[in-house]
């Protein structure tokens, strides 16, 4: 089970994920509770050793603009919400760059075709509302072999039967993992990672 820890903005948070066998870090490069700059994300990243993935999380910013604050962060992969094309994933590529590519479960049907992003990701409905939902009824949406992320009200606690139900390769965390908005609880980010990989 591949396990993103996503919203870090701490040493401790990075520290936290990376120990607990975390097997990426997401940094919020848009406007959010969980917002960092390319300078504190430059900072941070020398905590997180080679293999763990460092990823910029970006809303509905252009894919070039995207691709340049990643790059301006030191990062080589960009997490793409909203509605994307085959040349937003091409633009990212061009840049040396990997995509994860990120829809909602109330995406359009097209939305969930494969552009040739490296990693698809699904949220539910309601990004970021922290509620769970039916999990299980991602599998209609035939994903097949392709390697993508659960996403949306997941926590240490339900992280297990959620990914399960949904056959997902892997998951993403974000506020399932925090004492308040945007501020992660250590005990809680190593929890969700040691849950999900057993």
């Amino acid at each position: 089970m591949f396990v993103k820890v996503c919203g870090l903005s701490t040493a401790e948070s990075v520290q936290a994920a990376v120990d607990a066998g975390a097997d990426a870090v997401g940094f919020v490069l848009t406007a959010s509770p969980r917002e960092v700059t390319p300078e504190q994300v430059r900072g941070l990243l020398p905590g997180v050793p080679d293999g763990v993935v460092a990823v910029g999380v970006f809303r509905h910013e252009p894919a070039a603009d995207a691709v340049a604050t990643a790059r301006a962060a030191g990062l080589e992969w960009v997490q793409l919400h909203g509605h994307r094309t085959a040349e937003d994933v091409t633009t990212v590529h061009d840049a040396g760059m990997r995509l994860i590519r990120a829809v909602t479960m109330g995406a359009a049907a097209e939305e969930f075709g494969d552009l040739g992003e490296e990693v698809f990701l699904i949220d539910a409905a309601v990004p970021g509302s922290g509620e769970s939902w039916d999990y299980a009824s991602v599998q209609a949406k035939g994903l097949g072999g392709r390697k993508w992320l659960l996403a949306g009200g997941l926590a240490p606690d339900n992280v297990a039967q959620a990914a399960e139900a949904a056959g997902a390769w892997g998951v993403d965390v974000s506020s399932g993992v925090e004492s308040s908005r945007g501020v992660k609880d250590l005990a809680l980010v190593s929890a969700f990672v040691k849950a999900a990989k057993a």
